[in-house]
C-alpha cells in the first residue's frame, strides 16, 4: 500500500478497528491494496448467495445423527442451537468427530460404539471439559474485509454471519465463498501487478516442514497427524516419495456413513480407493506458476488447496484458500497472520 496522508490514515483506521495491529507493507507495488479495498466496500450480506442449504443442529442431538446428517446433505459443519440457552453455542465440525475417534478409538475404558449415543452437549461439557470457544460469528453489515480478519485471525474456516436483530444466522461464510466472490466480482477492477509474480517469489504457501502421509499407513496415524499437526489436509506419497492423494478432514467425516471407523488400522490408500469419486481429489501446481494462474485454477477446480510440486511429483509446499486470501488482502494491509 502506498503511504497515505493523515486523513487517509484516519479512515482507514475507522475502516479497520482498533483492534488490527498494522506492520510495513512488503513490496508489492503501487497497486497492491485494489482487492484489500474492494473488500473493505463490500460487506458480508453481498458475498450471501440468493439460495443456500443451512443445517443446525440442536446440541441434544445424538453425535452420531449429526455426523450422519453432515454427510447427508454435504456440508462439513453446522451451528449449534441450545435450546435451553435460546441462543446458538458453537459449530459442530468435522474437527469434532477426528477429536473424537483419536481419542477413544483406543481408550481402554470407553468403547468407540458407546459414544454414538451421546449427546452433542454430552460431549461439549463432559468431554471437552471447558476447552471449547464460544461462538465466533460476524454481522451481515460487517466488511469482507474483517470477514477474512476472522477467518484467518481465528485459525478457523467457517464464520457464521448472524443477524444482529434476530439472532439468527442467515449464511456460513468459507474462505472459498470469500475467494469466489472477489473473483467474479473484483474484475471490475484492475488486478494488482504482483498476481503475475510467482508463487515461489510471494513465498505463499506451506514450503517448510509439510505435513504428509504415505500410503501404507493407517488412518489413525492420519488423525494423530491432524490433531497433532492441526493441518486439514495431508498429501499421500508413495514409496518413491511422489504425491498419489490427498487425505483431508472431510474425507475422514465419510468413516461414519461408510460406518468403518471401527477399523481405523487400514490404510490410507485402502480409503482413498473406497472413498467416493465426488470427493475433492489431489490438484498440484508447480512454484513457477504465477499467483493469478494458481487463483483462476483453484476456483475454477472449487477445491481447497494445491499441493505443490516439483518436477517429479514430489512434495514441495502447500497453497491453501487461507494462504491466497492472506496474500490478496491481509498481506497489503501490512497484516502478517503470524502476528495476528
Amino acid at each position: 500500500m502506498e503511504i497515505m496522508d493523515e486523513d487517509a490514515s484516519q479512515q482507514e483506521e475507522m475502516i479497520l478497528g482498533p483492534s488490527f495491529p498494522l506492520y510495513p507493507t512488503p513490496d508489492l507495488g503501487p497497486d497492491a491494496g485494489m482487492y484489500m479495498e474492494f473488500m473493505m466496500k463490500h460487506q458480508c450480506y453481498d458475498a450471501i448467495p440468493t439460495s443456500c442449504k443451512l443445517v443446525v443442529f440442536d446440541t441434544s442431538l445424538q453425535i452420531k445423527k449429526a455426523f450422519l446428517a453432515l454427510v447427508a446433505n454435504g456440508v462439513r459443519a453446522a451451528p449449534l442451537w441450545d435450546s435451553k440457552q435460546h441462543c446458538f453455542v458453537g459449530m459442530l465440525t468435522i474437527t469434532d468427530f477426528i477429536n473424537i475417534l483419536h481419542r477413544y478409538y483406543k481408550a481402554p475404558l470407553v468403547q468407540i460404539y458407546e459414544l454414538e449415543e451421546h449427546k452433542i452437549e454430552t460431549w461439549r461439557e463432559v468431554y471437552l471439559q471447558g476447552s471449547f470457544r464460544p461462538l465466533i460469528y460476524i454481522a451481515p453489515g460487517d466488511s469482507l474485509f474483517h470477514a477474512v480478519y476472522s477467518l484467518i485471525k481465528n485459525k478457523i474456516h467457517r464464520l457464521p454471519v448472524m443477524d444482529p436483530a434476530s439472532g439468527n444466522i442467515l449464511h456460513i461464510l468459507t474462505h472459498k465463498r470469500l475467494l469466489k466472490f472477489l473473483h467474479i466480482f473484483g474484475r471490475t477492477i484492475p488486478r494488482p501487478h504482483f498476481l503475475q509474480r510467482t508463487i515461489l517469489e510471494l513465498g505463499i504457501g506451506t514450503f517448510r516442514d509439510v505435513a504428509l502421509i504415505h500410503d501404507t499407513s493407517s488412518i489413525y496415524s492420519a488423525l494423530e497427524i491432524f490433531v497433532e499437526r492441526r493441518v486439514s489436509a495431508l498429501p499421500v506419497v508413495n514409496e518413491a516419495g511422489q504425491v498419489v492423494g490427498l487425505y483431508s478432514r472431510f474425507d475422514v467425516i465419510h468413516l461414519a456413513a461408510q460406518k468403518v471407523y471401527n477399523n481405523l488400522d487400514i490404510t490410507v490408500g485402502e480409503a482413498l480407493r473406497r472413498r467416493s469419486l465426488s470427493l475433492e481429489g489431489v490438484l498440484m501446481c508447480y512454484p513457477h506458476e504465477t499467483l493469478e494462474a494458481v487463483i483462476d485454477r483453484i476456483v475454477r477446480e472449487q477445491v481447497h488447496r494445491f499441493v505443490l510440486v516439483d518436477g517429479e511429483h514430489r512434495p514441495c509446499g502447500i497453497v491453501s484458500l487461507s494462504d491466497i486470501l492472506q496474500a490478496l488482502i491481509l498481506t497489503p494491509a501490512g497484516l502478517d497472520r503470524n502476528s495476528l
